[in-house]
């Protein structure tokens, strides 16, 4: 069993990606809050663990090179952020589990090819983890996404 702020991380940008990739090549605004959920700062001001840990993944996502933003907005958003061409790419490519699925195969058959493209995606994949709730599912999606060998 994975730590807690593992999982969370993951689902942090799971989600994040999926926003994302939802308005590209549009610039928009990653707010926290729309992530990890409503936060209040204490007296002093500042942020909860979980708000921080959620602001640190979006941080962390452009130290990778999958997102580029403007500036942030404090510690509660990325101004103007937008997926780089590295994660544009690799969201939108087949994984290779979907790869390696025979085109004969009756449930795929049935469908349109650009349908079966589309479910074929790994911002499908990530998508339906997030839609499942199911941790372990959103980490091996996103794991999955951009830690597996890419084909070729």
């Amino acid at each position: 069993m994975a730590d807690i702020h593992v999982e969370e991380f993951y689902k942090d940008v799971a989600i994040a990606l999926v926003q994302l990739y939802g308005s590209f090549p549009r610039r928009v605004n990653v707010f926290v809050e729309d992530i990890a959920g409503p936060d209040e700062p204490d007296e002093f001001g500042l942020h909860s663990k979980r708000h921080m840990a959620c602001f640190s993944a979006l941080l962390w996502l452009q130290e990778e090179g999958l997102l580029r933003y403007v500036d942030t907005i404090r510690q509660d958003a990325l101004d103007q952020a937008v997926l780089t061409q590295k994660a544009f790419v690799r969201l939108s490519s087949p994984t290779l589990e979907h790869q390696a699925l025979p085109r004969e195969s009756v449930e795929r058959e049935a469908l349109p090819d650009s349908v079966q493209k589309d479910l074929s995606t790994h911002i499908h994949r990530i998508r339906q983890a997030l839609k499942s709730g199911h941790s372990g599912r959103i980490s091996e999606a996103v794991q999955t996404a951009f830690f597996e060998d890419t084909p070729g």
